[in-house]
């Protein structure tokens, strides 16, 4: 493809977002000044053991960072805001959110003790952000959180418009309809290139309203007769209303457990998103002394998170709450794709306990909708917005294809539409549209307090040690003569049980005497070639005879 390399040219890309869910993270560039919208994080999917959570590789900001002109945020969820403790102390620059995200982000800054050197600006639906050459405006939109905006970044070759995560609901919860008015507005100025969310590009309709749930819970709650235990997302502050409108109705107290509910649920009291009527709050402590009628648990875990507090509940080992028979329980969230067992294994425990659970599969109830637009509010959106070229993002590549599909049948030409990866650079430039080089990305692992210092080769080993065990294999030589003075002794973890397998070990323990003894004669020297002799044949000595490759970690000391 051909590239047009004229300096003050526009470049849209995605850091991260494109082809997975979660990890959101856009860039657009114009000339020397780069607007960043979202810095989301990503859950480890199951191949990265032990790590915490993914974020994306800056490497291209930090290449750039004198050319960053800020951070917008559009809503407040992890896959948007999750990021910004690990990327604000590499790259100081200012970050845009409404009231609300700003709350949300303002906790996570002070967690990570960068409050006080990060420049914050709140934002509301009619501000105007001047970003060197370009400048945002923004507009309401629905989403699972309040607060939640779309962006308009005008550009001098365009304008851009990011959608953040929406959906129409006509029925709002909190009586904030998406601003259709305004994206409408936008549309009939003209826009360069639509950037939207595709979550659900794959469901058929609309997206029903929060407003439905609601009314589904009140119904389980009237028919209840001991304690109501509702799990959901912390951040679906919507939810997380509704159920305190049910308590409220059905003359019952609420408890709050779970540290992420917890701190959500103060953040929104304190900034005004979350009515909660005075008395209605009691401490987790006083769950037990109350009747069970009387009593409303609202809790972390409908993804049944291993150390969440719904699954200590369901595995009897919760401090201050206990499931017993007769409880109702509801998870009011469907399952993330590849959290579907452990959302099953923590249903069953609260069966097998005793409780009445009502869940997305077995409720006619529907105690869940999403917050994310299926087809007709997508095409809506289109429509509304009236894109020259359009730039699926927000899900993984079925979900861009299906998206690109309804663009097409709204009237979008087929070769203005760009279904990219992380990294793929779309650039414009005199109203035409072609991709330019690509840019480095990749997924940054956060481990404990490590941040990008587990990489593939660290991954390797652990999927190695959880598959095959390790041998570790202590060698002692004499220094003038190279002559072996102890050992080989061969320490097996993970691999076989010592106590059955002293044949295999002993024959194992001649390979590595063998082996050295050779090496010795033939007068190699350098460590790392007797390491590399010793593990090579007891690596093919392991697998003829037990047809496992362990770890092998041969240790060698002088003496």
């Amino acid at each position: 493809m051909t590239k047009n390399n004229s300096r003050s040219k526009l470049s849209i890309f995605a850091l991260g977002g494109l082809d997975e869910i979660g990890k959101n993270m856009y860039v657009v560039r114009y000339g020397d000044d780069i607007v960043v919208i979202d810095a989301g994080l990503m859950f480890p999917e199951e191949e990265m053991l032990g790590i915490d959570v993914v974020i994306p590789d800056i490497t291209y900001l930090l290449e750039n960072r004198d050319k960053v002109r800020g951070i917008l945020v559009t809503h407040g969820h992890e896959d948007h805001i999750g990021g910004l403790p690990y990327i604000l102390k590499q790259l100081h620059v200012p970050v845009y959110g409404t009231k609300l995200t700003m709350g949300l982000v303002e906790h996570k800054l002070r967690e990570a003790h960068l409050l006080n050197q990060t420049k914050r600006v709140v934002i509301n639906s009619r501000s105007e952000v001047k970003l060197g050459s370009m400048k945002a405006t923004f507009f309401k939109t629905n989403h699972s959180i309040p607060d939640s905006v779309g962006i308009c970044l005008e550009t001098p070759e365009g304008r851009v418009v990011h959608t953040g995560d929406f959906k129409f609901d006509m029925t709002p919860v909190n009586g904030q309809a998406a601003d259709m008015h305004k994206m409408a507005e936008i549309g009939k100025k003209g826009v360069l290139c639509l950037l939207s969310d595709s979550t659900n590009a794959e469901r058929p309709g609309f997206t029903g309203s929060e407003r439905t749930v609601g009314e589904a819970l009140e119904a389980v709650f009237r028919k209840a007769k001991q304690r109501v235990i509702v799990a959901t997302f912390a951040s679906n502050i919507h939810r997380i209303q509704q159920v305190v409108d049910a308590a409220h109705m059905h003359n019952r107290k609420l408890a709050v457990v779970g540290r992420s509910m917890v701190n959500v649920v103060n953040i929104s009291m304190e900034l005004g998103y979350l009515r909660v009527p005075p008395g209605l709050l009691i401490d987790p402590d006083e769950i037990n002394r109350l009747p069970a009628h009387k009593v409303t648990v609202m809790s972390t875990g409908s993804q049944g998170e291993p150390m969440s507090a719904l699954t200590r509940m369901a595995n009897g080992s919760h401090r201050k709450v206990e499931i017993l028979p007769g409880d109702t329980v509801i998870l009011a969230a469907t399952p993330i794709p590849g959290n579907e067992k452990l959302v099953a294994k923590t249903v069953d425990r609260l069966f097998r306990v005793g409780a009445n659970v009502v869940y997305s599969t077995n409720s006619q109830h529907g105690v869940h909708v999403s917050g994310h637009g299926s087809q007709e509010d997508l095409k809506l959106m289109l429509n509304l917005i009236k894109p020259k070229y359009f730039f699926p993002i927000h899900g993984e590549h079925r979900m861009l294809r299906a998206h690109s599909q309804l663009a097409e049948s709204v009237g979008i030409r087929p070769e203005n539409i760009f279904i990219s990866d992380n990294g793929d650079v779309v650039e414009f430039s005199g109203g035409k549209a072609r991709y330019g080089s690509k840019i480095q990305t990749g997924n940054v692992l956060v481990d404990g307090l490590g941040v990008g210092d587990v990489g593939n080769i660290v991954l390797r080993d652990r999927k190695l040690l959880s598959q095959d065990g390790i041998l570790v294999v202590v060698v002692t030589l004499g220094k003038n003569n190279g002559k072996i003075l102890s050992g080989p002794d061969i320490i097996s973890r993970g691999f076989v049980y010592v106590r059955e397998s002293e044949k295999l070990l002993e024959e194992a323990n001649r390979i590595v005497t063998q082996t050295m003894e050779k090496c010795v004669s033939e007068r190699v020297s350098e460590w790392a070639s007797l390491k590399t002799s010793v593990r090579d044949a007891l690596s093919k000595f392991l697998f003829d005879k037990t047809r496992r490759r362990p770890m092998i970690l041969p240790i060698i000391m002088e003496v």
